[in-house]
């Protein structure tokens, strides 16, 4: 039996990998999954993504599903109202921050948290034996369109934000949400809260002309220069569904994922100590400095979105985040959303009466360096029995890969990529010479490593 799900739902080429007939068979799995329940279906703003969406509305209503289509909206709009609607599941036409020629599905259980990699397999094996739940001609049912949803899902972000206390600073905030679903969520939110809000990339558009879906430092130049020009408090920058939320200072300076997750840690362990921090292990040390510093528990977990939301509903923990910029916030929801984050970036500005760049630079600091070495898939195994061999004795974390913590504060993950012939190498370091000497030491280790096994 092959696979359908990757680290984060399905994912492929639009109209190649997922054709309208792939998509039918996949949606008649899901609704054979969810024994004809209700299902609240949504997509992004893609090209593909409305051709996509009535394929899986026609698959799952040929299961016996009742489907309401809640439309064009934000991913952590629909997994927000999967929850208030106490259905059966969801499902979501998006391919999150990959090319504009990408599409991908997402499956949502009725909690609106991505179902589990149990789950998956479970989808997976229906699909693949074609074991099919075939709703009765008379018993097919019409598919409803769901109104007010946005509405909804605002006031819901809004109650765990201090509003009173937010609109006093009237802050002057840029929104750069590519061109993607989150300017329909955004911009309004921002405007309730008082603050002054400019938006550039905001037209929906599924090319996504403006820059990549991917809100990487090197795609932000615009928006960094727009905060600058307009003596701008902060400018947030989504990915094409707006689940996560990349900030720039007020400085002009782009701030990567682990800073501000980081910042909202500290001071959500400053209010609830002893309070438990999910993070995949591919996080940097700063999170680990600072739940240590402030009293948290810090569990690392696989890398992958789906692995931390899992690991919080097991631990009944409130808050986790990726080092990409997601936010993981349980009292609103224990999902990944660009919105929320915002908010709770604002909620600290707004208490501290500091900055965000005074904010950021009062953090532990990371040089942080990435690297990958090419390896066969099927040396994968005995290449990492050697790295954990290399390690022996030292403070490691063997959730996914390797992490090993040295003395200095200095720490390297080598883990097995999980999408391409590779090995990846993480190391950070408090000095840039030092993180460049340890990505060199560990890519010359595993070019050794994987050269000695070639030849055995």
């Amino acid at each position: 039996m092959g696979a359908l799900f990757g680290t984060n739902g399905i994912r492929g080429l639009a109209n190649i990998d997922l054709t309208p007939e792939f998509t039918v068979k996949v949606g008649t799995a899901i609704g054979t999954f969810f024994d004809g329940g209700e299902v609240v279906v949504g997509s992004d703003a893609r090209c593909t993504s409305s051709m996509l969406l009535s394929a899986m509305i026609s698959g799952l209503a040929s299961a016996g599903c009742k489907v309401y289509n809640a439309g064009v909206a934000p991913t952590p709009t629909i997994q927000y109202t999967v929850k208030e609607r106490m259905v059966d599941g969801g499902v979501i036409i998006t391919a999150s921050h990959n090319p504009p020629e990408y599409n991908g599905i997402k499956v949502l259980a009725g909690d609106g948290v991505e179902v589990s990699r149990k789950e998956e397999k479970a989808i997976e094996e229906i699909f693949f034996d074609q074991g099919f739940r075939r709703a009765r001609w008379d018993q097919v049912k019409e598919p409803s369109i769901l109104e007010g949803v946005i509405e909804d899902y605002l006031a819901g972000v809004t109650r765990h934000i201090e509003v009173e206390a937010v609109r006093e600073k009237r802050f002057k905030v840029v929104v750069d949400p590519a061109n993607g679903v989150g300017s329909l969520t955004l911009p309004t939110f921002l405007h309730r809260l008082g603050c002054k809000v400019y938006v550039i990339n905001a037209e929906l558009d599924g090319r996504f002309p403006s820059r990549p879906p991917e809100p990487r430092p090197e795609n932000l130049g615009e928006l960094a220069r727009t905060v600058k020009a307009l003596k701008a408090d902060l400018g947030v920058a989504l990915d094409g569904d707006a689940d996560r939320a990349i900030f720039v200072d007020e400085t002009g300076k782009i701030h990567w994922g682990d800073k501000t997750f980081a910042l909202i840690a500290k001071f959500f362990l400053m209010k609830n100590p002893n309070s438990t921090i999910v993070t995949p292990v591919s996080s940097s040390s700063i999170i680990r400095e600072v739940v240590n510093k402030y009293d948290g528990s810090l569990v690392f977990t696989k890398v992958g979105s789906v692995e931390v939301s899992h690991k919080m509903k097991e631990l009944n923990a409130t808050l986790g985040g990726e080092e990409n910029g997601g936010v993981f916030y349980a009292p609103h929801i224990p999902v990944r959303d660009g919105t929320m984050t915002t908010g709770l970036i604002l909620n600290i500005m707004a208490e501290s009466g500091k900055s965000l760049s005074e904010l950021l630079s009062e953090l532990p600091a990371y040089f942080i360096k990435k690297s990958n070495v090419k390896c066969p898939n099927e040396l994968k195994g005995k290449v990492m029995e050697r790295v954990i061999k290399e390690f022996e004795g030292l403070p490691k974390e063997t959730v996914d890969g390797v992490k090993v913590f040295f003395s200095n504060g200095s720490a390297v993950l080598i883990r097995p990529s999980g999408t391409e012939p590779a090995i990846r190498i993480y190391a950070e370091a408090k000095s840039e010479g030092e993180v460049d000497i340890l990505t060199q030491r560990y890519t010359n280790f595993l070019e050794k490593v994987i050269k000695e096994i070639r030849e055995v």
